[in-house]
């Protein structure tokens, strides 16, 4: 009988072998993946005698349709009372409402970790000579920055008064027609991401942590946040980490912590992605890296990613590409991101086994050269399939 997780004092979460997880289908194609993608997950867990008990909640425009709201309060009920769901991909309404369900979903929650690993499987298409050099894990701070999205638009009274207050209040001279927008870095936000990302890296046996930043210009906010983490290492963690300028860059058997400018980033883990590990960083700074890495071992279709609260256990799992609606209802698209989102998921809940059976599965399939029309069109010899095809082909492999 299906049970709820449940999130301990110590910060566990008590997962039983049948729970409930909440679930959103996705607009567009998400009518095709998220089907592949349950298949694929339902056999892995079974293997090892778990089983899902699936719930739909609405979001989108699924949501919309059947209910007059893009984002439903019960959905979002369902998500805090069950802690753990997984969604397809949502468009954001034009002209009004939401500026992103998405991130209205992260901030709402409060899901202040956006992780994002990054890898090559064997076989997959690259427009680089190493791809498999690439094995890093983006963690992209969900609530701050500009995502907070506290803006005014140019033109308008809320922007002239701005520009009235900026100027009295601190001789700041704004040109005229601007729009404004607040870029709020706290040191609260900035440690939590940042402690998440030390966590991750002592239990995954990770070596080398980069706070990535732009503190050169942007001295009080993002160079606030390249401080906080020095600061952070020192006072919680010197037991098993240590800064770059602490240790000369030999940090022995602890974590190596450094940083880098976030431009700079952007180059090095082009031409040098064996020296990346786990990086953490600001909003915008991860979403660059995180679709930028993902170009690097073959498209954000097979990149997951999964938003998550360390402290209260809740956590959302998702495909990190948009809706594609030309293809809606084909049976065409890549399965991958949504599937490897649910393999995130299984790991979060200590499913491991059932996660790397899926993991070597997909890396089989692929290097077989069973791919969707993506990768087929760019490898030599590949035989075409369908999403669900490719979903089934996965399965004959578990």
């Amino acid at each position: 009988m299906a049970e709820k997780i449940t999130m301990q004092s110590d910060g566990t979460l008590t997962v039983p072998d049948e729970p409930t997880i909440p679930f959103i289908e996705g607009d567009g194609i998400g009518i095709d993946i998220w089907p592949a993608a349950k298949s694929v997950l339902d056999v892995a867990a079974a293997k090892y005698g778990k089983k899902v008990e699936w719930k739909e909640v609405l979001a989108g425009e699924k949501a919309f349709n059947e209910t007059g709201d893009w984002l439903p309060e019960d959905t979002i009920m369902a998500f805090r009372e069950y802690l753990i769901g997984i969604k397809g991909p949502l468009t954001t309404p034009i002209g009004g409402g939401f500026r992103s369900l998405n991130v209205a979903i992260r901030q709402i929650l409060d899901l202040y970790v956006c992780l994002r690993p990054v890898r090559w499987f064997q076989g997959v298409p690259s427009p680089v000579k190493r791809p498999d050099l690439v094995d890093m894990v983006i963690f992209r701070e969900n609530t701050e920055d500009i995502y907070s999205g506290l803006e005014v638009e140019a033109g308008t009274p809320e922007a002239l008064k701005m520009i009235e207050l900026l100027r009295d209040a601190f001789g700041w001279e704004i040109r005229e027609g601007s729009g404004i927008g607040i870029k709020p870095v706290s040191k609260f936000g900035s440690q939590r991401l940042q402690r998440a990302a030390i966590e991750y890296a002592v239990e995954r046996k990770r070596k080398r942590i980069h706070w990535v930043h732009k503190g050169n210009i942007m001295k009080f906010t993002e160079g606030a946040f390249q401080k906080w983490g020095y600061e952070l290492v020192r006072e919680e963690y010197s037991d098993v980490a240590v800064g770059w300028n602490d240790c000369g860059g030999d940090p022995g058997d602890k974590i190596l912590v450094q940083d880098a400018i976030a431009d700079i980033a952007l180059q090095q883990v082009l031409t040098r992605p064996a020296e990346f590990d786990i990086i953490a960083t600001l909003n915008l700074n991860g979403d660059f890296l995180s679709d930028a890495l993902a170009a690097q071992v073959g498209g954000i279709g097979i990149a997951p990613g999964a938003n998550i609260n360390y402290v209260t256990g809740h956590g959302v799992f998702e495909a990190t590409h948009g809706t594609a609606p030309k293809y809606t209802g084909q049976d065409k698209v890549n399965p991958s991101s949504l599937l490897l989102s649910g393999v995130l998921m299984f790991e979060h809940l200590g499913w491991r086994d059932a996660a790397d059976d899926i993991v070597r599965a997909v890396e089989s399939t692929i290097g077989d050269k069973i791919v969707t029309y993506d990768f087929a069109r760019q490898m030599e010899g590949a035989t075409e399939v369908k999403c669900s095809e490719f979903a089934s082909a996965v399965i004959d492999r578990l």
